[in-house]
């Protein structure tokens, strides 16, 4: 009835498995847990291998890195039941009836089914710009998430139909970090795909460093760039190429792209610091996507 896939990476999700056998033999539902490490080869492994030790579960630990996209396919290619929950190894079980509320959302036959995410009430200073970006821009209630459900869409608590994930599958040239949701939401709004949106949230347990995310970012742009000039979705679709297309229309890129150029040290200190500044991030990714779209 139900495979739960959870993609990892250099990750400990031994006691999130733990946690999701548990609810699920309390349901009493056909099951299985299924979880791949995507090439880290790290020591924490070891621990995860008791995952094979659970009912139904097994932990897969591939050689080579394939990105979060083609882990995911993997995930859904080992599947054997007609309903896939995706949830990110880094996330933790926040309601002792997570499952439960997921197995009443299936009855409604939903093909698309996204629970949300929040982030912890507070973290270390040097964790603060993944944090302030998830707490203000991704930490929304299933009425607010309903208003633009497609692009509400994320894979990191998401429950999906066998034959609708198939049908898509996630872009196996997405191998870095960023976007990979973003082309499988636009794809589920162009096929006008049935979504649903509940307030079922995992709590988001590895804040990143602000340096790595500060890094993740940049990787992210790069994807969306890559994106954008290939045509794989469609500019209005996406609020930033939305606005960075105006800017185009204005030249204003030319300028932000300089600004790019000339102020991204300040950037980068800035937003590495114990108190970044969303605004000021908004404004350096905008700038670096100028910058990078002019070097194509």
């Amino acid at each position: 009835m139900l495979s739960i896939l959870i993609p990892t990476y250099n990750y400990n999700v031994y006691r999130l498995a733990c946690q999701l056998e548990k609810q699920a033999l309390k349901a009493q539902i056909e099951f299985e847990i299924i979880c791949i490490d995507d090439g880290s080869n790290s020591k924490i492994n070891i621990e995860n291998n008791k995952i094979n030790d659970l009912q139904n579960s097994k932990f897969i630990a591939r050689e080579k890195n394939v990105g979060l996209s083609n882990n995911r396919n993997a995930l859904a290619k080992a599947s054997n039941y007609e309903n896939l929950l995706f949830i990110d190894g880094d996330s933790l079980l926040i309601d002792a009836d997570y499952l439960k509320n997921y197995l009443i959302a299936i009855k409604k036959n939903t093909g698309v089914i996204y629970g949300g995410r929040i982030h912890p009430k507070n973290v270390e200073p040097n964790r603060k710009l993944r944090w302030k970006y998830g707490i203000y821009r991704e930490d929304r209630l299933a009425s607010k998430r309903n208003k633009n459900k497609y692009k509400s869409v994320l894979f990191n608590n998401t429950l999906i139909k066998k034959s609708l994930f198939d049908e898509i599958g996630f872009d196996k040239n997405i191998v870095q970090y960023g976007h990979e949701d973003t082309i499988f939401a636009y794809h589920l709004f162009k096929m006008k795909a049935s979504v649903t949106h509940i307030d079922n949230p995992v709590l988001h347990g590895d804040v990143d460093l602000n340096l790595v995310y500060f890094n993740k970012t940049i990787n992210g742009l790069e994807n969306l760039n890559f994106i954008y000039n290939t045509r794989l979705i469609d500019p209005d679709f996406i609020t930033f190429l939305k606005i960075f297309n105006k800017l185009n229309t204005y030249k204003l890129n030319y300028l932000l792209a300089l600004s790019h150029k000339l102020f991204f040290p300040l950037f980068k200190l800035s937003l590495t610091s114990k108190k970044p500044s969303l605004f000021l991030f908004d404004l350096f990714r905008l700038s670096y996507f100028c910058y990078i779209n002019l070097k194509k």
